[in-house]
């Protein structure tokens, strides 16, 4: 095969992970088809590619019981793209799912054959209730801890399934796809509204889930979260792991199809795209009725849905098992920081200063202060003057999964500090989603201001210090032959420290 870039050439940058080869998905949905390169077929998925194409397929499927000819050309036109993207980025293997509007329509055995033939892989057409299935292993992929009942919603139909510690139960699929629906309500939100509640009366919904949580997957139901962090000026505009009241989604929802009955534009209708506009109302219809019907308390949103969760189902139990967000932090480190063994002795650092005061954590909190140990070098390449700034961006609005938002406004109040100092004024808004773990941000923050000094960001010096507390003075203790670390800078981050922890002075003593 001839290759652009030369016969034998890798194309592969250094800045990726090395000897990693690409895995893809193409999904062909009822509104779009879409290509997601990810970088390897690991726990943590990092897309390298992200490109889709609104195809339509299913426009018209209900009353026709075919795929129009216009929008199977678009689609294949759009595939021939996606092979060369495949072949360009060595893509080991692209797997090819097709949803609703393919596996409905009469002229679908025709379409398969000509995707097959461009893209050289089969095609795995997925019954609703094996797509109810992944789009609720995406979530677990996603957001590991979630239990409640997850909800996928297409351009051509709804899939329901039960979550719980894990493992999925229950799949439904439902004809409440917005594309679908749009067509069967005459285009008429409200009627749209009385069609989700009927067809809806005898699913799972009406037995409702004893965690009162729903999870949306979907885009127009993640264009719809866009809309209610902009009107509540929430600081992060990030849909994987957004979490809402559902009495607040339901008024946004009836306010939605309220003003396109009413011919007026709809609320937010300028922060989402023209394709979604059209169909968020009927997006809205379901959502609503969803949430009414279950009685939830509480919507989470996730980016994640049947793709990532396909590619889940494919990995090996122990691989299932790895937290996602350690290894993508992992992943983060090994391409970014100065060392990356460094972040092994700042882990054990930061943990024995933490045992001398007599601070215990939560299984979670030592989680994420090894994530933020992990992630505490990725700005040294940036200009001193914004290392800080340009951190906090990498970890609040970097593509890491299995972490929520307080999570993430944690790990950049970590990173602020560290870079800036605990008067810092970066991401103050941010701050705020991070709650009681604000307190405990700073501290790890500081600890990390004492421990870069040190060593340089290099392994091997961490190690041979430790903490002790004398008569509520914090003492850092330095073997011998490092005693010429104790300096002025030193001393005053040590101070910082002290400060942080609650203890009035600080030292350092020879051992």
């Amino acid at each position: 095969m001839n290759q652009f870039w030369g016969q034998d050439a890798d194309p592969t940058a250094q800045g990726r992970i090395k000897g990693a080869r690409p895995v893809a998905v193409l999904d062909i949905g009822s509104n779009s088809v879409r290509l997601v390169v990810y970088e390897r077929h690991a726990r943590a998925l990092t897309p390298l590619y992200n490109e889709k194409s609104a195809c339509a397929l299913g426009r018209g499927l209900a009353a026709t019981g075919r795929i129009a000819d216009e929008n199977i050309d678009r689609a294949l036109t759009a595939m021939q793209r996606f092979a060369l993207v495949a072949r360009l980025m060595q893509v080991g293997k692209v797997h090819i799912l097709a949803t609703s509007a393919v596996r409905d329509a009469s002229n679908s055995a025709s379409f398969v054959s000509a995707i097959e033939q461009i893209m050289s892989e089969d095609v795995r057409v997925l019954s609703g209730e094996e797509e109810a299935h992944f789009a609720a292993l995406g979530v677990v992929a996603g957001i590991p801890d979630f239990d409640g009942l997850v909800g996928d919603l297409g351009g051509g139909s709804l899939e329901l399934s039960a979550l719980t510690e894990g493992h999925d139960s229950i799949g439904e699929t439902h004809e409440l796809g917005v594309i679908r629906l749009q067509d069967d309500s005459g285009q008429s939100p409200v009627n749209a509204q009385t069609i989700v509640s009927t067809r809806l009366k005898k699913s799972m919904l009406a037995k409702g889930h004893e965690s009162k949580m729903f999870c949306a997957i979907g885009g127009t139901w993640r264009s719809l979260a866009k809309i209610h962090q902009v009107q509540v000026k929430y600081p992060l505009h990030m849909v994987q792991h957004y979490i809402a009241k559902a009495a607040d989604i339901i008024k946004l929802c009836d306010d939605i199809v309220a003003a396109a009955d009413a011919g007026r534009p709809i609320p937010g209708h300028d922060v989402i795209s023209n394709s979604r506009r059209e169909l968020m109302p009927y997006g809205a219809a379901v959502l609503g009725e969803v949430l009414r019907l279950g009685k939830f308390e509480r919507i989470y949103f996730s980016a994640l849905g049947v793709r990532e969760g396909y590619l889940f189902g494919l990995l090996d139990p122990e691989v299932k098992a790895i937290d996602p967000l350690l290894q993508a932090a992992e992943e983060v480190s090994l391409l970014r920081s100065r060392s990356p063994a460094h972040a092994a002795d700042l882990i054990q650092f930061s943990a024995g200063m933490l045992e001398a005061v007599g601070i215990i954590e939560t299984a979670e909190e030592k989680r994420m202060r090894e994530v933020a140990c992990l992630l505490s070098d990725i700005g040294w390449r940036g200009h001193p003057d914004y290392r800080g700034e340009q951190s906090v961006d990498l970890v609040a609005y970097g593509s890491l999964i299995g972490v929520d938002h307080p999570g993430r406004a944690f790990l950049a109040e970590v990173l602020a500090v560290r870079y800036m100092g605990l008067k810092h004024k970066s991401s103050r808004s941010l701050l705020a989603l991070s709650g009681d773990n604000g307190a405990r941000a700073k501290l790890v923050g500081a600890i990390f201001r004492v421990a870069y000094p040190m060593s340089a960001a290099m392994p091997g010096v961490l190690p041979r210090a430790s903490f002790s507390v004398l008569n509520g003075t914090l003492v850092l203790m330095l073997p011998a032959d490092l005693t010429f670390l104790d300096g002025e800078h030193l001393r005053g981050r040590l101070d910082q420290l002290a400060g942080v922890a609650g203890m009035k002075t600080s030292d350092i003593v020879a051992v």
